[in-house]
């Protein structure tokens, strides 16, 4: 049903880091005994293999995850997956956008804008270009194991897109009781290097 990059993020004030872990695949069919809506994580190697795609039909193995808190994902570790059909028709133009989605590098060096939860709930869980990111805050830099967890959506499509509602600033906690908003002017410095329609 959809195909989106599998990205934590990683929060300590205001500052931010990315790990750019593979991709997540929305399927519609069956697991184990249940049937419904599973969301399953793949490496980098399995789409550059396969090239997944909205429309495609596939098989293959996948155990839970571990920690729940850092997974966007129900499932991951999957393995022997086979294409049982391809994707018909064409894909369209969008939004949201369908097709094959970018190699990870091509997500990196595009940049992200915070997306607001309920429009990418509503509008963009299809689309190539959407993420939901489980965020690790590491609230003490000098105690790493004092954490929080949360998620976060963001975009990566076109600026032009008419869909796009950024949501509210992300506040991040802090040591002492202090918290960091990441104002608008972060989004702008990360896509300043894009055009509107880009």
């Amino acid at each position: 049903m959809a195909i989106q990059p599998r990205i934590r993020l990683i929060r300590s004030f205001d500052e931010r880091y990315h790990n750019y872990l593979g991709y997540v695949l929305c399927i519609d069919g069956t697991c184990g005994e249940e049937a419904g809506e599973f969301l399953i994580a793949i490496g980098k190697a399995a789409q550059e293999k396969h090239r997944f795609q909205t429309g495609m039909e596939l098989r293959g193995y996948a155990v839970p995850v571990e920690d729940p808190r850092k997974e966007t994902a129900a499932f991951y570790k999957t393995s022997g997956l086979k294409v049982v059909s391809h994707a018909k028709g064409e894909t369209s133009a969008g939004p949201p956008f369908h097709g094959v989605p970018p190699n990870l590098e091509t997500y990196r060096s595009r940049g992200h804008r915070r997306l607001n939860a309920r429009t990418y709930d509503t509008k963009c869980k299809s689309c190539i270009w959407g993420c939901r990111m489980p965020v690790e805050i590491i609230i003490d830099q000098w105690n790493p194991s004092k954490t929080q967890y949360r998620f976060e959506t963001f975009c990566y499509g076109p600026k032009s897109c008419p869909f796009y509602r950024p949501g509210p600033a992300r506040k991040v906690p802090g040591r002492k009781g202090m918290s960091y908003t990441e104002e608008d002017w972060v989004d702008e410095e990360a896509t300043a290097h894009r055009g509107p329609d880009e």
